[in-house]
């Protein structure tokens, strides 16, 4: 008899142990998880998703009215999800999080900074009411889906990378911290250099130059060689002749000189002499003929 009685025993506990089961453990069932895979689900349907931190005491404060608006949300037709910023970097910069909580309101892909009060209540009448349809929705270029949201993503991902191998180097291999950051300020800048180089590259083989791709660049470039120096050579003949026509100036000059101070010191040449200047030597021989005649009468 009591083999007949135990699993109906049995059956009836199983019952009771579901359905005395706590209430918060029945919301965390219906809280949906977020992550940088799949975070393009919510871009369909609606969604309410708070973004938080497990050491903010702000966000421990709401989890349980989180819980407890997520299981209203299965009878609502609304997604209720979570995300953690701290495994999730890269949802924390496509959204841009500088605060929490945050919790955002997304309709088809339109998504809406929540502003209220942070009450189940004010949660339930904020979708049931659609008061989110008087909150201004983000502007595309600030969307999670845009090109400038995948870059800070990417750039949110890469600074939890980088967060990472610092802790890895630090306290798994004891490199003190000045040295991991030498070694981080090695490796940006040698990327730097690799990056640079590659876009030259790029360049250069996307945009070539015109003139070294022609095939007579370098025939042109040899005319135009010989054109200079032969052009130099030109200026060096006017050079020479110019210095050789300044020496013959000079010498013309010299004998123009000579001759004007042969014709002040008469003409030695045989040229006559002007008449005035004979006559006054002729007087002034008489002169000194008399003079020297009469000192020799006194001597006497």
């Amino acid at each position: 008899m009591l083999r007949n009685k135990l699993p109906s025993f049995l059956c009836c506990l199983f019952v009771f142990a579901q359905f005395s089961s706590p209430p918060v453990r029945a919301a965390a069932a219906g809280l949906r998880e977020v992550t940088d895979g799949s975070w393009e689900e919510i871009l369909s349907g609606e969604w309410m998703i708070e973004f938080y931190a497990p050491w903010c005491p702000a966000c421990q404060q709401l989890q349980p009215v989180w819980m407890e608006f997520a299981a209203w949300g299965e009878d609502m037709g609304v997604n209720i999800a979570k995300v953690d910023v701290t495994e999730q970097p890269g949802l924390s910069g496509r959204f841009i999080i500088t605060s929490l909580p945050t919790i955002y309101h997304c309709k088809d892909g339109v998504f809406r900074k929540y502003q209220g009060a942070r009450t189940k209540d004010d949660f339930l009448s904020f979708v049931d009411e659609q008061k989110w349809k008087a909150v201004e929705p983000i502007s595309s270029w600030f969307g999670p889906s845009s090109l400038l949201m995948n870059s800070m993503s990417a750039l949110f991902k890469l600074s939890m990378f980088i967060r990472r191998c610092h802790n890895y180097l630090t306290d798994q291999l004891g490199i003190p911290v000045w040295g991991s950051y030498v070694i981080f300020g090695l490796a940006t800048l040698f990327s730097g250099l690799a990056l640079g180089l590659l876009l030259v590259f790029i360049a250069d083989f996307a945009f070539p130059s015109r003139r070294f791709s022609s095939t007579n660049y370098y025939q042109k470039k040899q005319s135009l060689e010989q054109a200079r120096l032969l052009h130099q050579q030109e200026d060096e003949h006017e050079a020479d002749g110019e210095e050789d026509d300044d020496e013959d100036d000079e010498e013309e000059e010299d004998g123009d000189q000579d001759e004007v101070w042969r014709r002040r010191r008469g003409s030695p040449e045989g040229r006559p002499e002007p008449k005035g200047q004979g006559l006054a030597d002729e007087s002034l021989r008489k002169r000194v003929v008399c003079s020297r005649e009469e000192e020799d009468e006194e001597d006497t």
